[in-house]
């Protein structure tokens, strides 16, 4: 039973946002991350409207939507908040409406939060290399943690997938004599990215010399492994590519940063929008265009600083 419970005493309400959770997970394949977040934006809808005297999913009408949308904003939230928050109470109610949950779709007339527009965080080239470069002198010390982490960022480099993605891959979906990877994207869609020598260089390190020392028999076929032996986790990848940018004197950033950087130094290099799209495995290409508007600024602001009449 999901956390709702402890908002609504309806039992009916209760089992409608347990079986949307489930219409998440099975129809839409989305992780159990989405799903947390969905239900918790829902909850919090919820524990407005009964706040205001609304004690049912049936009571909710597009005043209380838009109340509690105002309601957030009055707070100073984000607009990415609105936004995601709108966005959750629309796929409820759709669902639920179209299932017989509740009557009419009150979130049919919501208007929608636009999401403040942010551009990714991008390395230049010669800030990337000089990351990678420290990460491999660091693993020279022969610790396997280290040499992990040099393949684990060349990788996420060189195939642009996501440190969740990352994580989730196994020994067996790495193809090193054709220097491809196998990773499961958002829907558990799966697709194939390829990488270069000195991904690869840097998996064979791993795989020889680091893997063996850290596996253990609960390890599973997981490619990358943390200190103890299971499974590495974002938080692990995280702080190995912050640490390794402070060595290498470049600007902090996670992993996903290097999804960015890849994308649009891809786009620099000549790649068109529909290979990058299928590199980075997005369902839209809507959103591969907004490395577009970085390789953009990055032109302007060479163009302002070279040309004598910028």
């Amino acid at each position: 039973m999901t956390a709702i419970s402890e908002v609504r005493a309806t039992a009916d309400d209760v089992r409608a946002v347990d079986d949307f959770a489930t219409h998440l997970r099975t129809q839409r394949g989305l992780s159990e991350h989405t799903v947390r977040a969905y239900l918790s934006d829902l909850e919090h809808l919820l524990d407005y409207a009964v706040r205001n005297g609304h004690g049912r999913l049936c009571d909710i009408d597009l005043g209380v939507l838009r109340g509690w949308l105002a309601s957030m904003a009055a707070a100073q939230r984000s607009r990415s908040t609105l936004a995601r928050r709108g966005a959750a109470a629309r796929t409820f109610f759709e669902w639920a409406s179209r299932t017989g949950r509740v009557g009419a779709d009150p979130a049919l007339r919501l208007a929608s939060a636009r999401a403040a527009k942010h551009l990714p965080t991008v390395l230049g080239v010669d800030s990337a290399a000089r990351l990678l470069d420290v990460a491999r002198t660091r693993a020279d010390d022969a610790d396997p943690i280290h040499l992990r982490d040099w393949a684990a960022l060349e990788l996420l480099y060189a195939t642009g997938a996501r440190v969740g993605e990352i994580c989730g891959v196994d020994v067996d979906d790495l193809d090193l004599d054709e220097r491809t990877l196998r990773v499961l994207g958002k829907g558990d869609k799966e697709r194939v990215v390829p990488f270069g020598v000195p991904a690869a260089e840097a998996l064979g390190a791993w795989l020889a010399r680091g893997r063996p020392l850290l596996a253990v028999d609960a390890s599973g076929p997981a490619l990358f492994l943390g200190r103890r032996g299971g499974r590495v986790d974002q938080r692990q990848l995280r702080a190995a590519s912050h640490e390794v940018a402070a060595l290498a004197g470049v600007d902090d950033i996670a992993p996903h940063a290097l999804r960015h950087s890849a994308a649009t130094h891809l786009l620099q290099g000549g790649s068109d929008l529909r290979s990058v799209q299928e590199v980075l495995g997005h369902a839209s290409l809507a959103t591969t265009q907004r490395y577009t508007h970085v390789t953009a600024e990055r032109l302007r602001a060479s163009f302002e600083q070279a040309h004598p009449r910028a």
